[in-house]
């Protein structure tokens, strides 16, 4: 059985740092591109930043120069650096992997069971 497991999150002054990472376990093929999302209070979730398993990274607009999302492929672990944190960040996030767990299957999405984020004024 494939899992996405989530570690970090908590309570920060904004202005803040925190780090997120998620680590994928179990038996499959290959994973392919990671994300991060994130869901306010009454709100949609929403996608925060994505890496290809070439590294090459895309972000929402609100975290562009905040937020660095990273990879270690050996480990299939994601991890997304947060800094100058603010209140408008706090949320749920969520880790995503598209992950292939077998060689001539199809991908599916894997999401992890999310970590709370809240950033005080």
């Amino acid at each position: 059985q494939v899992r996405m497991v989530e570690f970090g999150g908590g309570l920060v002054q904004a202005g803040g740092s925190l780090r997120l990472s998620c680590a994928a376990s179990g038996r499959y093929f290959r994973v392919n591109t990671m994300a991060w999302y994130r869901q306010a209070p009454g709100k949609e979730r929403v996608l925060v930043a994505t890496i290809t398993s070439g590294g090459s990274t895309n972000y929402a607009d609100s975290v562009k120069g905040r937020f660095a999302i990273s990879r270690d492929n050996a480990k299939n672990t994601v991890y997304l650096q947060m800094s100058s944190l603010e209140p408008e960040d706090t949320a749920v996030y969520y880790c995503n992997a598209a992950i292939q767990k077998y060689v001539s299957g199809l991908t599916d999405d894997y999401w992890g069971q999310g970590t709370q984020v809240t950033v005080s004024s």
